[in-house]
């Protein structure tokens, strides 16, 4: 059996700190954009930008437990960044999704690779699933973190249903579009070099 090895999780972690990079660029580029839709949208345009880190990673590292070990750092960190705590389950939990599709299933590669891609992207849902499924508390942690009722109600503006169902579908298509658009940048630039 294939076990990451320490170069293998030096790389593992290089790609992460990309993957993290590519994520807050495109959170900055949106709270400029689209302002108080930032962060419900953020899953489907981050899915759109980074699909490049997560085929460099899968072919540079293409071993069970890479993709897990980035959506594991990437929940954590979000643990760390004062997130509501059920934040990082989903992260976890797509990335396994995501690990088991890549490096245990026999579909065809290329499938197997946007599947899996699609799936990991779900898990930066994770920040924002308790808008709509534990408002309480969600508003309870904030609240205990010193917010006041203005920015709560600047929070919870954009919070429907509507647009749960928008960030979804927007996870879904800024996936695919970002697997084409890593696999033409892979193949142009990286290819010779995986």
């Amino acid at each position: 059996m294939n076990k990451l090895k320490v170069q293998d999780l030096i790389a593992t972690g290089i790609y992460t700190a990309i993957y993290f990079l590519m994520m807050s660029v495109c959170l900055l580029v949106l709270r400029f954009v689209i302002p108080g839709f930032h962060n419900l949208f953020i899953p489907g345009v981050s899915a759109m930008f980074t699909g490049i880190v997560y085929l460099l990673l899968i072919k540079r590292v293409p071993k069970f437990g890479a993709i897990t070990i980035m959506g594991s750092v990437v929940g954590i960190f979000f643990l760390f960044t004062g997130h509501f705590p059920l934040a990082a389950v989903p992260n976890i939990l797509f990335a396994f999704l995501a690990d088991v599709i890549q490096n245990k299933t026999k579909l065809p590669e290329k499938m197997r690779t946007l599947v899996s891609y699609v799936v990991f992207s779900f898990g930066l849902m994770g920040p924002i699933l308790p808008l709509w499924f534990m408002k309480n508390a969600y508003q309870a942690s904030l609240i205990a973190r010193g917010k006041d009722q203005a920015y709560l109600d600047k929070v919870f503006e954009h919070v429907t249903m509507n647009v749960f169902y928008a960030s979804l579908a927007l996870v879904v298509v800024g996936a695919i579009f970002g697997f084409y658009l890593g696999s033409y940048l892979f193949h142009k630039h990286f290819k010779k070099t995986a």
